[in-house]
């Protein structure tokens, strides 16, 4: 028997909403055919559509950026919004929010409301049964995780590229230009500023620019080596010759202190030195992170005078003490009441952004030692270095723990992977305390290449001091690259947890056949 529509049950149609999203990823589906398929589901159910919501080219990674998402939750939350229902393509298509429960939040915003959230094309109906909310649930994380994987396929994949030689992202600057080659590395035409490749088998590098460029980089460079001129002096002449930058604005003390210190200038191929992961908070990577490859494109200029250039740079920071670069950065922040790496740099009077970041570790270690906190909070940094620190000392006592009770461990030291008793492999990770909304949340990461039989999985508790709890999580066939922990977890998670780690030092140790008997 057939089941009947709203309209045969209700009289009158229900007025819904359509929301579409097609992200900056090749997707299969463009908004229009999501849309076909949110109409044909509408005409079947007698729905009425009365409003369209659409986010072109926008990740579904988060909030920020989907305008049309931000309305549509505006509209509900102001009473302004004039349906009953919102029809989505599919679950990833409302977001692939890394926090499921952001994803969940959103949507019960419009419950609360009285709007019921529809997905055309799932194969459940969002209906708050059980069933329903079990597969939406695990649709939801599936939905983040893919963007996970897909971040560090495309990462591993960058890093590869990089070390053949091929362009990343970024503008060429001053003195080059993007060439565009095919798969046989044959040119093929340069691209302009905001172009890009079509072919995803065409890849782009850097060529030399315009020769009246090339001497002026060249001549950068001599004027600051040879002729003991600062950058300030330096743009001062340029701009007094009429010369423009790449972006076709005035030099300053800045612009031209990065021509001095960035090694595409000699050919060099860079690439991690700062990270976006996830369209999470921005960070600055040490230069043990940066991926590079030398001599990867034609040096506009040479090597030594590159180096010479670079000496001087580091040695005009050491007449300061650390105080006097200290002092220099606290004066300019409170002139101007922020910092940046490029508000350091325009300024003649103070070592450059280089220098602070070489004698304190990093410009974020600076700012603590002034007083200034970025707008963008970044003291996960920290504790991930404290926890990196820490994870040795912690393989360490297990180590030795497993020993004291009998139990026979070796590691390998390049993995830092656990053999016990020659019958199982363990690994330890350590996973910090994320606080969000009044909420703590983990992310444990499972080691897919190692494949350890236990992961010994670390919660640390809130500010990260001190262990909270501990996971012995089995490997299992199917298991995934990471897991997001809650407070609580349920049984198919907490079964797991413990509150020390006596439950794995038990499993590693030997009893004496009597004793077992």
């Amino acid at each position: 028997m057939r089941a009947k529509s709203v309209t045969e049950l209700i009289g009158t149609p229900l007025r819904a909403a359509e929301y579409v999203r097609m992200s900056t990823e090749h997707q299969k589906y463009s908004t229009e055919n999501q849309s076909d398929i949110i109409r044909r589901y509408a005409t079947d159910r007698g729905i009425e559509i009365v409003r369209t919501y659409a986010d072109h080219g926008k990740s579904g990674l988060r909030l920020d950026g989907r305008d049309a998402l931000k309305r549509l939750i505006d509209d509900v939350r102001e009473g302004r919004a004039d349906f009953k229902a919102v029809l989505v393509y599919d679950v990833s298509r409302w977001g692939r929010f890394q926090d499921a429960d952001e994803s969940a939040y959103y949507e019960f915003l419009c419950k609360e409301a009285g709007i019921i959230v529809h997905y055309c094309a799932e194969q459940f109906e969002n209906d708050g049964s059980l069933s329903a909310t079990i597969i939406k649930s695990m649709k939801r994380a599936m939905a983040g995780e893919y963007s996970r994987e897909l971040s560090v396929k495309v990462f591993t994949g960058q890093c590869r590229l990089i070390g053949l030689g091929f362009r990343q992202g970024g503008l060429a600057g001053y003195g080059l230009r993007r060439q565009l080659i095919d798969e046989q590395r044959q040119p093929k035409a340069q691209l302009a500023i905001g172009m890009q490749k079509s072919l995803q088998t065409d890849r782009v590098i850097l060529v030399p620019g315009p020769d009246h460029e090339i001497d002026t980089v060249r001549r950068m460079y001599r004027l600051f080596a040879e002729e003991g001129q600062t950058e300030q002096e330096i743009a001062e002449v340029l701009n007094e010759e009429g010369s423009l930058t790449d972006l076709n604005r005035p030099w300053t003390r800045g612009t031209v202190h990065q021509v001095l210190t960035n090694e595409k200038y000699v050919g060099n191929n860079l690439y991690n030195r700062t990270s976006f992961k996830l369209k999470k908070k921005r960070v600055v990577n040490p230069p043990e992170m940066w991926i590079r490859a030398d001599a990867a494109f034609r040096p506009l200029v040479e090597p030594t005078l590159f180096e010479i250039v670079r000496q001087i740079i580091a040695e005009r920071s050491h007449r300061f003490t650390d105080d006097d670069m200290l002092g220099k950065l606290a004066a300019l922040l409170k002139t101007l009441g922020r910092l940046s790496g490029l508000v350091i740099d325009e300024r003649d009077d103070m070592p450059s952004s280089s220098a602070y970041r070489s004698r304190f570790g990093s410009l974020l270690r600076a700012y603590t030692l002034v007083g200034y906190s970025p707008a963008r909070d970044y003291d996960f940094v920290a504790v991930n270095r404290a926890l990196r620190a820490m994870h040795p000392q912690v393989v360490a006592d297990a180590v030795a723990a497993i020993q004291n009770d009998g139990g026979a461990v070796s590691v390998d030291r390049s993995t830092d992977l656990l053999t016990v008793n020659g019958e199982f492999t363990a690994s330890i990770v350590i996973s910090r305390c994320i606080e969000t909304s009044g909420a703590l949340r983990w992310n444990i990461r499972l080691d897919a290449g190692l494949r350890p039989d236990i992961t010994v999985a670390i919660r640390m508790g809130a500010g990260n001091q001190a262990a909270l709890d501990y996971y012995l999580l089995p490997r299992v066939n199917s298991q995934p690259s990471s897991l997001r922990l809650r407070e609580d977890n349920g049984l198919s998670l907490d079964a797991f947890r413990y509150d020390s780690l006596d439950a794995f030092f038990h499993l590693a140790s030997r009893l004496p056949i009597g004793k077992a008997a």
